[in-house]
C-alpha cells in the first residue's frame, strides 16, 4: 500500500472533494482520509438543502431584485461585526468571498453542471435596520438537486482520479496525529476502524483493529465542527449567548465531533473564535430518526406567530426567518429550552419548508411532478408527514383544543395558556385593518411584494382564529446545533497560520474546519447560503495553493 503523496486530505465532504478535484486536475497524488465508512462520502453538504449566496444573480434579476456588491458588503460587514484583532484574516476572506459570490462563482459551478431553482429565498431578513444584520434583498439559491447536488460534480471529479491512480480514498481511517518534522507537517498517523456497513449518517463503532501513517509535503484539514459534540458545544458557548439548554438537538451526525482542531492545534496552528456558532431555534425531532438527537429545521416564512415557553409573543425583530442568533440569544437568556410557533394549516401550507436534502425530494430528486405538487394546494409531503408524526406538533379546530396539546408538551407547566390566548387575539384584531403598529404583520405585507415570496413562501394575512384558515398548529421548536463560525486561522491560499500568523509549513485547512475561511470569515453571524459557498471557495484555494507548489 502506497504511503507516500502529494498531499494527505483529512475529511470526505464537501472541502476535502473540492481540494482533491483541484488537485486532479493538476496531476497529483492524494489520499483522502476519513474516519466514517464510504457511504457517508459528502459528508454534511450532501444531507444539507443546497442553498448557495449569489451577488447580482440572472435568478434575482428575473424576479426584479436589484441586488449589488456594494450592498452585499454592506450586508456582511453589518451583520459580522468585527470586533477582534483576530479578525483580520476572517475580514480578508469575506471580501474574497463577496468577489467570488458577485464574480465568476456562479459560471464556475454552471461550468460543472449546477443549475438553480428559479425562486430565489430571502434568508436571514434582519434586525430591522439598514447597517445591522441581515440580507437587504433575497440572495439564498437553491441548487437543482440540493446537497447532494452540489457534491456530485466533485465526487464525479475525484472518482474519475481514483480511476486514473490520482486518487486513493482511505475510510475508516481515524486521524490520530499530525507527523511534525522541523517545524514542517509532512503527514498524519492515526488508527484504523473496523469496518462498518451503516447507512449514510448513522454512528458506527470505533473499534481500533490497526494504526496507519502516510506523508505527503502537504496536509490539508477539512473535518468540519463541532455541531455532533454537545460536550465542546456547551464548552465553547459565550456567555453573551446565555446558557446553552440542557437538551439540544442535533442537525449534524455524530461524527462532526471536532477532534481534529484539538489535533491540528497540537501541530502549532492557531484556532480562534471558538466562542462564534451558528445554532438554529426552530428545530423539531425527527419522527424517523437517522442519528443521535436528529433534529430538523423549520425553514419559515415571516407569518407564524412565535411566543416563548411562557407564551410570550418574541419581540421585534425576532420574527421567523429574521435573526436567527439574536433569536437564540433571547431564548437562552430566558433560560427556557423551547419556544412555539402558533399559526394556521393556511401558513403551513405556503410557509412552511424543512432543511436538507432527504425532507425536499423534489428538489433533491429534481422530479418535476413532485414539484409541482409544492406549488400546488396543500403542504409539501414531508411537512404533512411531520404534522401527522411528529412529537411537537400540535393539531386543533379550536383554540382551546390547541392550548390543551399545548400544555401536554409541556410537562415543566411554563405555558401560560390565558398569556397565548390575548397575543393571538390581539395579533388577530391587528389584521382586521390595513394600517397596524404590528410589525411583522407590516413585515409580512412587505415581503410579500417581493414577486417570489408571494408565490411561493408567504401566505396573505388572516386572522389565526379564522375557521376557512384551519386547523390551527402549535410547533414546540427546540435549539438545534449545527455550524462553527471560528476554527483554525487560515490566509488566503488555506495556510493555516501558527500563533505569530506565520504559515505552519505543509498545513492547509479548509471549510468549516478553518470557520469557512481565516478562522471565522463570517464574524457573529452568517447571512445563509454561505456555508456550503465556504467550503467551496476554501476547499478551492487549498487545493491551488498545494498545486502551485
Amino acid at each position: 500500500m502506497r504511503t507516500e503523496y502529494d498531499a494527505v486530505i483529512v475529511g470526505a465532504g464537501l472541502a476535502g472533494l473540492v481540494a482533491a478535484a483541484e488537485l486532479v486536475d493538476a496531476g497529483r497524488h492524494v489520499v483522502i482520509i476519513d474516519q466514517e465508512p464510504e457511504s457517508n462520502l459528502g459528508a454534511q453538504a450532501w444531507w444539507s438543502f443546497g442553498g448557495l449566496f449569489l451577488i447580482d444573480s440572472p435568478e434575482q434579476r428575473r424576479l426584479g431584485v436589484r441586488d449589488s456588491l456594494e450592498l452585499a458588503r454592506e450586508d456582511w460587514l453589518g451583520s459580522a461585526a468585527f470586533d477582534r484583532p483576530e479578525d483580520e484574516w476572517g475580514r480578508r476572506w469575506a471580501e474574497a468571498y463577496l468577489d467570488f459570490a458577485a464574480g465568476e462563482k456562479r459560471a464556475w459551478l454552471r461550468e460543472r453542471g449546477l443549475r438553480f431553482f428559479p425562486v430565489v429565498g430571502w434568508a436571514e431578513r434582519g434586525a430591522g435596520v439598514a447597517v445591522g444584520h441581515g440580507n437587504s434583498v433575497p440572495r439564498f439559491h437553491i441548487t437543482w438537486g440540493t446537497g447532494p447536488g452540489v457534491v456530485a460534480p466533485f465526487a464525479a471529479k475525484v472518482r474519475a482520479g481514483e480511476a486514473a491512480g490520482l486518487v486513493t480514498f482511505r475510510f475508516r481511517h481515524r486521524v490520530d496525529e499530525l507527523l511534525v518534522d522541523g517545524g514542517a507537517v509532512v503527514g498524519v498517523r492515526g488508527a484504523t476502524l473496523a469496518p462498518d456497513d451503516g447507512p449514510r449518517g448513522t454512528s458506527t463503532n470505533r473499534d481500533v483493529v490497526g494504526d496507519f501513517e502516510f506523508r505527503a509535503p502537504a496536509v490539508v484539514v477539512a473535518s468540519g465542527g463541532i455541531g455532533g459534540n454537545h460536550d465542546l458545544v456547551r464548552a465553547a458557548w459565550p456567555e453573551r449567548l446565555g446558557r446553552p439548554p440542557s437538551n439540544l438537538l442535533s442537525g449534524v451526525p455524530a461524527h462532526v465531533d471536532g477532534r481534529m482542531l484539538a489535533i491540528t492545534a497540537a501541530s502549532g496552528a492557531r484556532l480562534v473564535n471558538g466562542d462564534r456558532m451558528w445554532h438554529y431555534t426552530e428545530g423539531i425531532e425527527n419522527h424517523d430518526p437517522v442519528w443521535p438527537r436528529h433534529g430538523i429545521r423549520i425553514l419559515p416564512g415571516p407569518s407564524s406567530l412565535w411566543l416563548d415557553a411562557t407564551g410570550r409573543r418574541l419581540p421585534p425583530p425576532l420574527f421567523p426567518g429574521f435573526d436567527t442568533l439574536g433569536t437564540l440569544g433571547h431564548l437562552a437568556r430566558e433560560g427556557h429550552g423551547h419556544s412555539w410557533f402558533v399559526l394556521t394549516q393556511r401558513i403551513i401550507e405556503k410557509e412552511f419548508a424543512l432543511s436538507g436534502s432527504e425532507q425536499n425530494p423534489d428538489l433533491t430528486g429534481k422530479d418535476l411532478r413532485l414539484l409541482a405538487e409544492r406549488l400546488g394546494p396543500g403542504a409539501p409531503g414531508p411537512v404533512e408527514r411531520f404534522k401527522e408524526r411528529g412529537a411537537d406538533f400540535v393539531v386543533a379546530d379550536s383554540l382551546a383544543e390547541l392550548l390543551d396539546g399545548m400544555r401536554r408538551l409541556d410537562p415543566d407547566g411554563l405555558l401560560d395558556p390565558a398569556r397565548v390566548e390575548q397575543e393571538v387575539v390581539a395579533r388577530d384584531r391587528e389584521v382586521d385593518h390595513e394600517f397596524s403598529k404590528d410589525l411583522q404583520l407590516t413585515a409580512v405585507r412587505g415581503a410579500r411584494r417581493y414577486r417570489g415570496d408571494r408565490l411561493v413562501r408567504v401566505a396573505a394575512p388572516h386572522r389565526i382564529l379564522d375557521p376557512a384558515a384551519g386547523p390551527l398548529i402549535a410547533v414546540k421548536l427546540h435549539i438545534l446545533t449545527r455550524k462553527s463560525l471560528g476554527g483554525i486561522q487560515t490566509d488566503l491560499s488555506s495556510r493555516a497560520l501558527d500563533a505569530d500568523g506565520v504559515p505552519v509549513p505543509g498545513l492547509y485547512a479548509a471549510g468549516e474546519a478553518a470557520g469557512f475561511g481565516g478562522g471565522g470569515m463570517h464574524g457573529y453571524r452568517a447571512l445563509e447560503g454561505t456555508f456550503l459557498g465556504g467550503c467551496l471557495f476554501t476547499g478551492r484555494a487549498a487545493g491551488r495553493a498545494i498545486a502551485a507548489g
